[in-house]
């Protein structure tokens, strides 16, 4: 009979640390690239909403949307619309999408709009570290 060593191996403490390489492997999100800031200031948001969604919401809460504003305004689109308007409805999806799954703030239901200023063009938008804006607003939450 052959006697083998017993090894201890020291007991988790579960803990964990969330890197870079978990947000790129984990949500697909680039983390190479400009970085997403949060040095936005505009003077009208009613005109950006305008211009870039095609609607404006009644009230908007020091730059930050009701979430159920959007999901009322961009539910779905008809067959016959047009490239402008599938542009709007994308980057009103992508920024529930940013603010309200990936980027969750305390509140839950207020979109901020800064982001949608970083989704005039959609090229551009691409080729910037979502991945690391993600995982700092993830630590800031804890």
């Amino acid at each position: 009979m052959v006697k083998t060593q017993d090894t201890h191996v020291p007991s988790s403490c579960n803990e964990c640390t969330i890197t870079f390489e978990d947000v790129q492997l984990q949500l697909e999100l680039s983390v190479d690239g400009p970085v997403v800031t949060r040095s936005i200031v505009t003077a009208d948001w009613r005109d950006v909403c305008k211009q870039l969604l095609g609607r404006v919401p009644k009230t908007i809460y020091r730059s930050r949307i009701d979430m159920n504003w959007f999901k009322r305004n961009f539910g779905g689109l008809n067959a016959d619309s047009s490239e402008v308007q599938r542009e709007q409805h994308a980057r009103a999806y992508i920024l529930m999408i940013i603010e309200g799954l990936l980027m969750l703030n305390k509140s839950r239901n207020l979109i901020h709009l800064r982001r949608l200023l970083k989704l005039v063009d959609f090229i551009e938008a691409d080729e910037l570290s979502w991945g690391s804006v993600v995982l700092v607003t993830l630590y800031q939450e804890m």
